[in-house]
């Protein structure tokens, strides 16, 4: 049994979209298997955005989070879930994920120049929707909205590994295969990956 937390990125606070089905779905797989389900929902959180690196560096961590930083201190296993925009994660996740994974508390600065991981020990799912066939984000734009977070944000802090699931055609895809991806989910949540 592991910890989970889930982390639903669609900025739409309304909810009632494909990634939020695609997270419930996950946490009923895993709920159902016995791990302990942790979830934040960013669209329904008010985060300012980071304009300076003294603020990245040195303001400090935003009352607002303080729920957030414990469950993902407490997770074994993050979940994230999130819609592509522009080739890449939605502004608002963007922001959430600058606030949340600062300096002190994800990772810290070295004398030599370098970083030392704060979060190593912790694994995480990446489940990505998008309009266009995955096949075509895959191979024309190489991944590089998908990468950018996992390598260089979750790698970086410590998560390993990190798993990426993209799901593409999301608009033209019928019912069937949007069933078979929620069954793909609650198994990846029963599993724990």
């Amino acid at each position: 049994m592991a910890t989970i937390l889930i982390i639903q990125g669609h900025p739409d606070p309304g909810g009632g979209h494909l990634c939020h089905a695609l997270a419930d779905a996950y946490a009923a797989g895993a709920q159902a298997a016995g791990h302990i389900v942790l979830r934040v929902d960013v669209g329904r959180l008010d985060i300012p955005l980071l304009r300076t690196q003294h603020d990245f560096r040195h303001a400090p961590p935003l009352h607002a989070l303080a729920a957030t930083r414990a469950a993902l201190v407490e997770a074994e296993h993050v979940a994230l879930f999130f819609p592509l925009w522009l080739g890449g994660m939605p502004a608002v996740l963007k922001g959430f994920l600058e606030q949340l994974l600062r300096p002190g508390f994800a990772f810290d600065y070295v004398e030599d120049g370098g970083t030392r991981m704060l979060l190593e020990g912790r694994s995480a799912r990446v489940v990505v929707t998008m309009g266009m066939p995955a096949l075509i984000f895959r191979l024309w734009y190489l991944g590089a909205g998908i990468s950018a977070l996992t390598r260089n944000i979750l790698g970086f802090v410590g998560f390993s590994p990190v798993r990426a699931t993209v799901l593409g055609g999301v608009e033209a895809a019928g019912e069937a295969r949007r069933r078979r991806w929620l069954g793909r989910m609650e198994a990846l949540g029963h599993a724990g990956r």
